[in-house]
């Protein structure tokens, strides 16, 4: 017992007090390859989480809004060009990405707590659900789903006169973004009955 705690009264001596025992460039370059280590790990668990099959990992997320996502245009279309979760839901730049994740964590807590776990439970806070991810869309302007639809890139020849219209007054001045006309789209629009304007 005694040598036990020699031991590691030395060695808590050494990591007090480590330039003592180290130089500076060894000190220095440890901290760098064990920031390399870090950084990496971190950002392969951030990517192990941007994916798909981690988001329909959860049942919830399987058996509700997923299954609903296959019979759009955004998971099967003429073009085969699919969007996945990630895709609509994750930023591109990190920065954004990291922000949205911390926001996610709260999401889990539907998870581990059971607020969601049954197709019921989803339901009843379906709505809440969409409102929150319909806020966020209108507040970053859309920035997901401009990631692969660029409005400076829109033939409005090939359009819809309304929608023509819409995209040439409206989305163009700013006056509008994408989630305000297209809720919906990618997933079943919970009961809207009391909303003005539905």
């Amino acid at each position: 017992m005694k040598a036990l705690f020699a031991w590691l009264s030395g060695y808590w001596h050494i990591l007090r007090h480590p330039s003592v025992h180290y130089s500076l460039g060894f000190l220095t370059l440890g901290g760098f390859i064990a920031g390399i280590v870090f950084w990496g790990g971190f950002n392969t668990a951030l990517e192990a989480t941007n994916t798909e099959q981690f988001c329909i990992s959860c049942h919830e997320m399987e058996s509700n809004v997923y299954v609903e996502l296959q019979d759009t245009i955004h998971y099967s279309n003429r073009s085969g060009v699919r969007a996945t979760c990630p895709d609509c839901h994750v930023p591109h730049q990190w920065t954004d990405k990291i922000a949205r994740k911390m926001q996610a964590s709260k999401e889990v807590w539907g998870k581990i707590f059971g607020t969601i776990n049954t197709r019921d439970k989803f339901l009843q806070k379906r709505r809440e659900l969409a409102e929150h991810e319909w806020a966020r869309l209108k507040a970053n302007d859309s920035l997901e789903c401009r990631n692969c639809h660029g409005f400076d890139f829109m033939d409005f020849t090939r359009q819809s006169p309304r929608a023509r219209e819409m995209h040439s007054t409206a989305l163009a001045s700013g006056q509008a973004t994408c989630i305000d006309c297209h809720k919906g789209i990618a997933h079943k629009l919970p009961d809207m009955s009391g909303v003005p304007g539905w």
